[in-house]
């Protein structure tokens, strides 16, 4: 098993890090490895300056650093310097806190994008692939302690399979392909009226 290099950001980068075109791409740098600001840029729909100076941001950070090993004077890779973002907002106060839930904002505009394009794309699956796939929800009543149980289990499983997978970027085993786990558990808020 290999370790999962994690990162816990202070208030100023988890700002940083809230805006959406920056998640997609340290989201690609760590999937998929080392990019250019100019492969990103026509990956994403972006001119090459603003994709840059996105880019130096998330450097700033502490997100992403460029890759030695690649490019020349006139073009710089960028490689992810960590595998995970790590987010605690339970007790988190004032800045801290405000930066929390605007990350957690965009995390889950983020999440709900990543879905979308799955359910999108579900007819172009394989056969196992779309058996694989799922979007299901479990309404369980618990105690809090019970919950932080049960999502401390959850998480122990989704990590020991994270650390037994190949390093990101890596060449995948014929028939491999990244799979996303989206890990959401919170108290039930019954919709009002008028809402889904």
């Amino acid at each position: 098993m290999r370790e999962i290099s994690k990162i816990v950001p202070g208030p100023q980068a988890l700002k940083a890090l809230t805006h959406p075109d920056r998640l997609k791409m340290l989201g690609i740098l760590r999937l998929e490895g080392p990019q250019t600001a100019t492969g990103l840029a026509a990956r994403l729909g972006l001119n090459s300056g603003a994709t840059s100076y996105h880019l130096r941001q998330l450097a700033h950070h502490g997100f992403i650093e460029t890759d030695a090993e690649r490019g020349n004077r006139r073009e710089r890779w960028w490689k992810a310097r960590h595998e995970s973002t790590l987010i605690e907002p339970a007790e988190a106060e004032g800045e801290a806190y405000d930066a929390s839930m605007a990350m957690m904002q965009a995390v889950i505009s983020h999440h709900a994008a990543a879905m979308q394009r799955a359910h999108e794309h579900f007819s172009a699956l394989p056969l196992d692939w779309r058996k694989a796939q799922t979007f299901s929800d479990f309404t369980i009543p618990l105690s809090p302690q019970a919950a932080k149980e049960l999502m401390d289990r959850l998480h122990a499983i989704l990590w020991a399979a994270k650390e037994e997978a190949p390093e990101p970027g890596a060449p995948l085993p014929e028939g491999w392909r990244p799979f996303t786990v989206h890990l959401h558990g919170f108290p039930h808020v019954p919709p009002g009226k008028g809402e889904a």
